[in-house]
C-alpha cells in the first residue's frame, strides 16, 4: 500500500513538471513569434518611411518643405500637383510612358511567350546552340549598344519615336528564358494530341499554350511593364524634343541648376508610381504562381 501511494505522488510530480515544461515551452514560442512580429513591423515602417515622407512633402508649401521637418501638414496645399499638371507636359510624357510601356509590354510577352514555345516544344537543327547564345547575351551591358543603336536610328530616320522604344527589346532573352522554363513542364502529350486533332502551330500555342502559362505571362507582364516605365536612358538618348519623353526623362528636366522643383519633383514621383502599383496588384497572383512554379521548372 505505502509502495503504491509512492509511486502516486511520483506519477503526480512527473505530470507536474511535464506541464511546467510544457508552459515554459509555449511562453517561449509566443516570445519568439511577438519578436518576429515587431521585427517585421519595424522593418515594414522603415521601408514605409521615405514613401510616407515624400506623399507628405507633395502637400507642403515650398518653404515649409525646406522649414522644420514635421511629420504633419501644417499649411495642407495641392499646389504641386496644380503647378505640374498646369506649367509642365507632365501629362503628355505620361501618356507617351503609357503607350511606350504597354506596347512594349505586349510586343514582349508575344514574342517571348512564342520563342519560348519553339525553343521548348520542337526540335530544330542548332536549337541549343542557338539558345546559348541567346542567354550569352544577357552578359552584354546594355549601355553598350546605346551608341550604335543611336546611329543606326539616325540613319534610318526614327530618331524622336515612340516605336524605338517599344519595338527594340521586346523580344529579349530574359523573357525567352522564363517563357522556355515554364512551358518546359507543359506534358508534350497535350501538344501532340493538338496534332493529331489537325491543329496548327500557331493554333496551339494560342489556344492550348497560353492558357496554361497565365500565371507565367502575368509575372513576365510585371517585369517587362516596370523595366519599360523605369527605363530613363534610352528615352534620353532617342528622344530629341520635349514632347516626346516619358516620365523619369520630363521629371528630370525640372531639376534645374538654380532652383530645383522638388515639391513638383515629388509630386510627379508619387504620381508616377501609381501606374505600376496598378499592375502589381492586378497581376500579385500570376506573378507569385509564376516564380514558385514556372522558375522551377527543368532545362
Amino acid at each position: 500500500m505505502a509502495q503504491e501511494v509512492g509511486l502516486g505522488k511520483w506519477e503526480s510530480k512527473r505530470v507536474s513538471v511535464s506541464d511546467a515544461g510544457k508552459r515554459r515551452r509555449e511562453a517561449l514560442g509566443l516570445l519568439q513569434r511577438v519578436a518576429v512580429y515587431v521585427f517585421l513591423i519595424l522593418t515594414a515602417a522603415a521601408f514605409f518611411f521615405p514613401f510616407y515622407w515624400l506623399v507628405l512633402n507633395t502637400f507642403k508649401p515650398k518653404d515649409e518643405i525646406f522649414g522644420q521637418p514635421t511629420f504633419i501638414v501644417k499649411n495642407f496645399t495641392t499646389v504641386n500637383y496644380t503647378r505640374l499638371l498646369t506649367e509642365t507636359k507632365f501629362l503628355r510624357w505620361y501618356l507617351n510612358s503609357v503607350v511606350i510601356a504597354t506596347g512594349f509590354t505586349l510586343l514582349a510577352l508575344f514574342f517571348c511567350s512564342l520563342a519560348g514555345y519553339a525553343f521548348a516544344k520542337h526540335e530544330f537543327p542548332g536549337k541549343r546552340a542557338l539558345f546559348w547564345i541567346l542567354l550569352a547575351t544577357v552578359m552584354i551591358p546594355g549601355f553598350i549598344t546605346l551608341i550604335p543603336l543611336f546611329i543606326w536610328y539616325v540613319r534610318l530616320g526614327v530618331i524622336d519615336s515612340h516605336w524605338i522604344l517599344i519595338i527594340p527589346g521586346s523580344a529579349n532573352a530574359f523573357g525567352i528564358f522564363m517563357m522556355r522554363q515554364y512551358i518546359y513542364g507543359i506534358p508534350s502529350e497535350l501538344v501532340d494530341s493538338a496534332k493529331i486533332d489537325g491543329c496548327s502551330e500557331f493554333r496551339i500555342y494560342w489556344q492550348i499554350i497560353l492558357p496554361v502559362i497565365k500565371p507565367a505571362i502575368g509575372a513576365l507582364a510585371i517585369f517587362m511593364f516596370m523595366s519599360s516605365w523605369n527605363n530613363f536612358m534610352a528615352p534620353l538618348i532617342f528622344m530629341r524634343s520635349d514632347d516626346m519623353f516619358t516620365v523619369p526623362v520630363g521629371l528630370s528636366s525640372l531639376v534645374g541648376e538654380k532652383n530645383p522643383e522638388y515639391g513638383m519633383l515629388m509630386a510627379g514621383s508619387i504620381l508616377s508610381v501609381l501606374p505600376l502599383v496598378v499592375v502589381f496588384f492586378r497581376m500579385q497572383r500570376e506573378l507569385v504562381a509564376g516564380l514558385t512554379l514556372g522558375a522551377v521548372k527543368g532545362a
